[in-house]
């Protein structure tokens, strides 16, 4: 084995400088992470400031943002590994640009409402489904199995960079111009992303089209959610994302409201704020390949999605003046675990599962772990209107850590490392490091660039 390409415990550098087509599709994705960033904050501060929406309101376009997960994401999946994959990011972004550039002109014409709101956020969040199921099944092809942990790190970290940098703006802008303006820079993110892709060199072969007898589509999502529920690697990662994203999105679906209304802050520091316990992000991402080399990718994995979920609980403490400082400790240590987990968890699946089964693995996936933040979304709005704003904070925070004893009391409790193919993960405990060149099957020729579904900041 070459030393540097994929040693046990290497951590490799220089991807972004040595690698044109992973350069711009890192641009690419870090632009609309930034737009989308932008939307979190103008989206909710439109429907509070502008339009006097209700914390339920608020919570609903939230959920809707996540809805088309539950409605396609399956299909989606089978959809994406019958066709070239750039071409449909492509499609996703240009539609995104479209929808989000009319926002403001709606504005304009006066004919703004909670209901185009949450209607641009259905249309965006499906676009957002065939853009990161693409995108999870896209990375492999253009990087080698060595480069994907490090290609996974940079991208989960200049998301994270760039959220921070996005929230912080979005707060800014609707200060300056107005959060109905705030969503001008997010068209103008995905048409960077447009930009860049149309630049990639690599280009995927055509894929046949064969007749397909009635039934192929269920058939073949059927095979992507077989792989998830006979697998218990995966099995348990899919079932941790989805608990834990409800509670997630329990406590962030209201909490603009939170910091607005019960805190009693303004537009523009809530968006400071929320950057800086985005921070965490960026410090995950940068730990998690070294936490993993030295723990292994199972360890270091608790450590991340259980350990610092605990300081969660410290958000709800969150008051005026220096009190502020509980939400961002909490909000760091929580963002820096998710962020790292995702890491970890986008490596291995991409090693671990067959390369044409990658792009319905991940619609499975995806459409359990985001498939419960509409609603998780649902259930922070209802818990606000019910029984108070605060009290929600701490229900739905409390789900963080506990979300995580899903993977204490798993065959990853028990393990050094997460295995590094399916032969191998018959056997719990044998694995290889995130940094390790060992894989059974060949890179085919994703997000979770949380994104991983990235909150695209938080979600497994």
């Amino acid at each position: 084995m070459t030393p540097g390409r994929g040693a046990p415990g290497a951590i490799r550098g220089g991807l972004l400088r040595r690698h044109h087509d992973f350069r711009l599709l890192w641009l690419g994705e870090t632009a609309g992470k930034f737009g989308t960033s932008v939307t979190g904050v103008a989206m909710p501060l439109i429907a509070v400031s502008t339009l006097d929406a209700g914390t339920f309101d608020v919570g609903l376009l939230t959920a809707a943002t996540w809805a088309p997960w539950l409605v396609i994401g399956l299909p989606a999946g089978a959809w994406v590994d019958r066709t070239r994959r750039r071409p449909v990011m492509l499609a996703a972004a240009a539609v995104s640009l479209v929808l989000f550039a009319a926002v403001p002109l709606a504005a304009w014409a006066g004919l703004l409402s909670v209901g185009l709101l949450v209607g641009v956020a259905l249309a965006t969040g499906t676009s957002a489904v065939f853009f990161q199921t693409a995108y999870t099944a896209y990375l492999p092809t253009i990087l080698a199995p060595e480069d994907q942990p490090e290609g996974n790190a940079k991208l989960h970290g200049s998301a994270s960079a760039a959220q921070i940098a996005g929230l912080g703006s979005g707060g800014l802008i609707a200060q300056l111009a107005g959060a109905v303006n705030g969503m001008f820079a997010n068209a103008a993110t995905f048409l960077v992303s447009l930009l860049c892709l149309s630049r990639i060199r690599h280009r995927e072969p055509r894929v046949p089209r064969t007749p397909r007898p009635r039934g192929a589509l269920a058939s073949e999502v059927g095979e992507g959610l077989r792989l998830v529920a006979r697998d218990p690697w995966l099995r348990t990662l899919t079932l941790f994302g989805a608990a834990s994203n409800l509670a997630l999105m329990g406590y962030q679906s209201i909490l603009v409201v939170f910091l607005v209304r019960t805190v009693g802050l303004d537009p523009g520091p809530v968006g400071g704020l929320v950057a800086a316990a985005g921070t965490g992000g960026v410090a995950g991402a940068f730990a998690a390949r070294r936490v993993a080399a030295r723990l292994g990718t199972a360890r270091a994995t608790l450590v991340f999605e259980l350990g610092l979920a605990v300081f969660a609980l410290l958000i709800p403490l969150t008051v005026g003046g220096a009190g502020v400082l509980f939400y961002v400790a909490g909000g760091f240590c929580v963002a820096a675990g998710v962020v790292a987990g995702n890491v970890i968890k986008a490596s291995f699946q991409q090693r671990y599962c067959p390369p044409e089964l990658l792009g319905r693995l991940t619609a499975s996936t995806a459409f359990l772990n985001y498939g419960t933040i509409p609603l998780g979304a649902l259930l922070g709005g209802t818990l606000g209107t019910v029984l108070g704003v605060r009290t929600a904070m701490w229900i739905t925070t409390a789900g963080v850590p506990l979300a995580g004893l899903i993977l204490l009391f798993s065959p990853i409790g028990r393990a050094r490392d997460l295995p590094a193919s399916r032969e191998r993960g018959a056997g719990a405990g044998v694995g290889v490091g995130i940094g390790q060149d060992s894989r059974s099957v060949p890179s085919p020729g994703a997000a979770s660039v949380s994104g991983d579904p990235d909150l695209e900041s938080e979600q497994r």
